[in-house]
């Protein structure tokens, strides 16, 4: 049962680190709106971007729901 433990948490802390790194990938909501952000792009690098961002943001709702399983399993096995 202690390495069952000690496996979930090393996950869920991996999990953890992979979230704050693909939350901290992600462009926000307001980057062009800017007064001194540049208006120079091309349809094409702002479709790029797009899928670029949805991925980001459909891994963030992935790895969000693993973390939280992973949260609740450890809990669960650090009550008993």
């Amino acid at each position: 049962m202690d390495i069952l433990k000690t496996v979930l948490l090393i996950l869920q802390l991996i999990s953890c680190a992979v979230l704050v790194a693909v939350v901290m990938m992600q462009s926000g909501k307001e980057s062009g709106l800017g007064a001194l952000s540049g208006n120079s792009d091309s349809y094409m690098s702002r479709s790029k971007v797009a899928t670029f961002d949805a991925k980001l943001a459909r891994a963030t709702k992935w790895i969000a729901g693993a973390f939280a399983l992973l949260t609740l399993f450890v809990a669960l096995l650090y009550s008993m």
